[in-house]
């Protein structure tokens, strides 16, 4: 269990040092702010669709090494995704981080997303780890996607 905490340790300080997510898109359909006023964490979300599929997103803004890591993996996670599956994984990693799912099976859908199950034992990182994910939820809600 150790060795896989340090792998997502790894993959955490990897996505927060160097997203490669974190840029402009030339053309976005979709653009949302995130802001955690407890930490000062502070991410804009742009989204790209073709149809109902995430084409493309990308991130910027500024924040803690977990809410940069979890914008980036969310961007990795649901891109070529269709808008229905996104919201499903979306509300898997939430139902996650407050432990409300904990069946490894249903937490495979995640992919490398599944590297914050352990914010949980850090309550103070709880806002930090969803910001990127109500974020992406509320652009799906405010679009009417």
């Amino acid at each position: 269990m150790d060795d896989l905490n340090e792998v997502y340790n790894e993959l955490i300080m990897e996505h927060s040092m160097n997203s490669p997510y974190k840029k402009k898109l030339d053309k976005s359909d979709f653009c949302e702010l995130g802001h955690n006023p407890n930490c000062g964490d502070e991410i804009s979300i742009e989204v790209q669709l073709d149809g109902n599929i995430i084409k493309d997103m990308a991130f910027s803004g500024h924040g803690c090494a977990i809410s940069q890591a979890s914008t980036s993996v969310m961007i990795e996670t649901l891109r070529g995704k269709t808008i229905e599956e996104a919201r499903e994984i979306i509300q898997t990693f939430i139902d996650m981080i407050k432990r409300e799912i904990v069946d490894e099976k249903e937490l495979e859908r995640l992919e490398d997303a599944i590297a914050f199950k352990n914010i949980s034992n850090m309550p103070a990182r709880v806002k930090c780890a969803l910001l990127a994910w109500h974020t992406m939820e509320e652009i799906l809600n405010k679009n009417g996607k």
